[in-house]
């Protein structure tokens, strides 16, 4: 066992007592990325070779020095006696869609590859205040454009540790690998569809996306700036709850952050779930996927080891006195998808528009006679098909001709799905819920390149978390199991607004029931 398989909480509180050094923990975490990681992502990268294939590729920028700036200045706050923060000494990987000042921010995109950050975002902000120590930049789809990270610019794209033949889930796959992969105790991501939460599934990891608003967006670069959620990625429901706890809270710099009080996350985490009232619905246990042949919608339901996976941590949550409500309808669960391609992309194609050759990042190299030529010949060169496709998209349903048709009635779609958790959490309601059940995706990870160009299809392996974040409501994933095939099954909890207490003690209420299942003995494959 070494330093990189023990809880960020765990890992603090030695730093914290002088047990370990934070320099210390910050070798043990570089070693592990030099054995599990391989090249970190580039562009233009070429034919992978086999070696290429076993290796996790989490990481696009390292930034060591930064980090062992960081280790020292805790390890010398540890030998003077000052009070050092909850996170001392925690390696943390950061999504390269935030910026960190002084560091590239690539939204691994051509667009932004030699982009230097002149500010850090506020949630790496108060991750670093607090003692974290940051590794680098992990990968993500381009723009956090896609669910299996392989849209990056950068590439070799990230690998699945439990099978280097699988995605991680995206879009922050970069995120989930590198904890799974002990790369990371913790890792900060976002969550616009469920790209928490989906690769945290795939990758057997905790990933929470918090309710909007509860984290600050300030030097995130958008995608969908209505659902757009910064989160924790972590190896247990603890290391969650004291990531969230530190990165949570109002921010004048951005006035979509709520700016009301972080409950103590930690201090009731043991609060139990005795009492509470947890559903199950129908519609969460079937997928609906459009039928290219017919243009038809099919209804199948999820595979039968997911389904079981669920109604076993019902059954393990009622052993510890919650009372499972079934039956909760959910029906506009099913347009959660199409909603999602209209309003994500009118609001992807308005925050492309900043992007042009002029104020920062790429410009082409090729001549040009005016402004025009150049804003084309650039964004022609710098952005990858998952963009264009997306401007394109984006540009089409939101002109005044369609409007009405597409972009409106997506909104009022939303404000539906919006009712379904309203009305399912309603103390006064029928079925009063404290929080939903259901799986995080599905299915389990599936093998790169098989869906990888396929935008629809890829995009329904969002359709179980995407209503959370029409609603703006939180959700967690945790680990439930595993297939046949030994990869990870995610399980979701969901709950009311601001929340999230309720989800971290259902979820570590789970997690302790389930400690001692084989299947949580066994490790990934780049781990063995």
């Amino acid at each position: 066992m070494t330093l990189m398989d023990f809880s960020a909480f765990i890992v603090a509180q030695k730093v914290q007592n002088g047990e370990l050094t934070a320099v210390e923990v910050l070798e043990a975490a570089l070693e592990r990325i030099k054995a599990v990681d391989g090249v970190p992502g580039e562009l233009d990268y070429g034919e992978l070779t086999e070696e290429d294939r076993q290796k996790v590729h989490a990481f696009i920028t390292l930034t060591a020095d930064r980090a062992y700036e960081q280790a020292r200045k805790v390890d010398h706050q540890v030998k003077s006696g000052e009070t050092v923060g909850p996170l001392a000494g925690v390696p943390v990987s950061i999504k390269d869609i935030f910026c960190v000042k002084g560091t590239p921010s690539t939204a691994a995109s051509r667009m932004l590859a030699n982009f230097i950050a002149p500010y850090t975002a506020t949630p790496v902000e108060r991750l670093e205040a607090a003692g974290a120590l940051t590794l680098g930049k992990v990968n993500l789809d381009e723009y956090t454009y896609g669910s299996s990270t392989e849209s990056s610019a950068f590439q070799p794209s990230t690998r699945n540790p439990w099978d280097p033949g699988r995605v991680p889930g995206g879009s922050s796959g970069g995120s989930a690998a590198s904890v799974a992969a002990g790369e990371a105790l913790l890792s900060l991501g976002t969550d616009t569809a469920g790209s928490i939460r989906q690769p945290a599934a795939f990758c057997g990891v905790v990933g929470m996306k918090p309710t909007y608003g509860r984290v600050s967006r300030y030097g995130l670069i958008a995608f969908g700036s209505s659902l757009d959620c910064p989160g924790p990625v972590a190896r247990d429901v603890r290391d969650a709850a004291l990531m969230l706890s530190v990165m949570a809270g109002g921010d004048q710099r951005d006035s979509t952050a709520a700016a009301i009080p972080v409950p103590d996350y930690l201090a009731s985490l043991e609060g139990g779930v005795k009492g509470m009232r947890i559903g199950l619905s129908p519609e969460y246990m079937q997928i609906t996927i459009p039928n290219p042949e017919t243009g038809e919608v099919d209804i199948q339901p999820l595979p039968e080891e997911i389904r079981r996976a669920t109604l076993h941590a019902a059954e393990a949550l009622a052993k510890k006195g919650a009372e499972i409500v079934e039956n909760v309808p959910m029906p506009n669960t099913i347009y959660g998808i199409p909603a999602y391609f209209v309003i994500s992309r009118v609001e992807a194609a308005s925050n492309l528009h900043r992007f042009d050759g002029v104020k920062y990042g790429y410009r082409t190299d090729s001549d040009f006679e005016d402004l025009k030529e150049m804003y084309r010949k650039t964004r022609a060169e710098g952005f990858g098909l998952q963009p264009k496709l997306r401007i394109l998209m984006g540009m089409y349903v939101s002109a005044a001709q369609y409007s009405e048709q597409y972009y409106q009635r997506a909104l009022r779609v939303r404000s539906l799905i919006r009712s379904d958790f309203e009305a399912a959490f309603d103390p006064k309601g029928a079925t009063h819920l404290d929080a939903l059940l259901t799986p995080t995706t599905p299915t389990t990870a599936f093998r790169m390149v098989d869906i990888y160009g396929d935008t629809v299809l890829m995009q329904y392996a969002d359709q179980l978390t995407v209503p959370a974040n029409h609603a703006g409501i939180p959700g967690i994933s945790v680990p439930g199991g595993l297939d046949s095939d030994g990869l990870p099954i995610g399980i979701q909890l969901l709950a009311p607004d601001y929340h999230e207490t309720t989800l971290f003690q259902a979820g570590y209420a789970f997690e302790q029931a389930t400690l001692n299942a084989d299947w949580r003995k066994v490790k990934p494959e780049v781990l063995r």
